[in-house]
């Protein structure tokens, strides 16, 4: 599909500067995400009979994605099954491209992150490859975006000088493929507005920084690259903008309260609950929204 392959093209800035941070270990990362995705789809469309898509270009986002989500402690091999995982639990067993409820990545990741929950850390900041907290995780211990912008300025969280997944962490070059999917019409940009302008609409009512609750975490990556997935969200504008302030909406609740799993990983995140959780509403948003016929004259 056209789209798919202009969605590879946007995500190709993220791509090259987590290359940059973090050298050979990010781009084995995208090279397993992508390949496990096609191998799997095409192995199993091949075992069912079914028409060998695998090279239409969308079980590739899913793959590249599912690397963009998790850090370069994760094993390759957790990347590649829960890539498969996606493509198959996610897509193709509920009738593939199309007839998908949730975003195939978002269930690959769902199941990462309950199978390898201790796999991500430690987190590691860009080019130098220290351990460090991420800004999420230093907002969940003092409870205030001040604190964090002690230890990382907005400079950091825009260009990408934090740690974090390989693919949240520039701000900016997510952004530039954002820019790209608008200017090419790929985007349906009612959704990341709406889920954008919530979140930082939550954070000033509630005193925080906004461009800190902006550039930290996944939020621009899921916003523009995951919410936005043409055939798992909503087709009409009202729905849209429903959808993506029910997911900032989400997202800000899980930063200030998300689960942990003592002494093995905080979900200080909740871009991948807010928009499977969003995910289950499409079928009635779009019902609900559908522009009504015109009368026969």
């Amino acid at each position: 599909m056209k789209m798919m392959y202009g969605m590879l093209i946007a995500l190709t800035p993220i791509a090259l500067y987590s290359i940059y941070a973090y050298r050979l270990q990010a781009l084995l990362m995208i090279v397993t995400g992508i390949a496990s995705a096609m191998l799997a789809e095409a192995l199993f469309q091949k075992l069912t009979g079914r028409k060998v898509t695998a090279t239409d270009g969308s079980a590739a986002v899913t793959g590249t994605l599912m690397a963009f989500a998790v850090s370069t402690s994760t094993p390759l091999y957790a990347i590649g099954i829960s890539a498969a995982f996606g493509i198959i639990a996610g897509k193709q067993l509920l009738g593939g491209l199309g007839k998908n409820l949730f975003n195939p990545m978002l269930f690959g990741r769902l199941f990462y992150l309950f199978v390898f929950p201790d796999s991500i850390l430690p987190w590691r900041l860009p080019v130098d490859m220290t351990t460090a907290a991420t800004p999420l995780e230093i907002f969940r211990e003092t409870g205030e975006s001040a604190s964090v912008l002690e230890v990382y300025s907005v400079a950091d969280l825009f260009l990408g000088r934090i740690p974090g997944t390989i693919g949240e962490i520039s701000a900016l070059a997510l952004l530039i493929g954002a820019g790209f999917l608008i200017y090419k019409n790929y985007l349906r940009w009612r959704i990341p507005a709406s889920i954008l302008s919530t979140v930082v609409v939550l954070a000033v009512v509630t005193g925080q920084n906004p461009l800190f609750f902006l550039f930290a975490g996944s939020l621009i990556l899921g916003a523009c690259f995951m919410a936005t997935d043409p055939m798992t969200s909503p087709r009409f504008p009202k729905g849209q903008i429903i959808f993506g302030v029910g997911i900032g909406l989400i997202i800000t609740a899980m930063r200030w309260w998300g689960w942990q799993t003592p002494g093995v990983y905080e979900f200080t995140e909740g871009t991948t609950f807010a928009i499977l959780t969003m995910n289950l509403l499409v079928p009635y948003l779009n019902s609900k929204f559908k522009p009504a016929r015109k009368a026969s004259q």
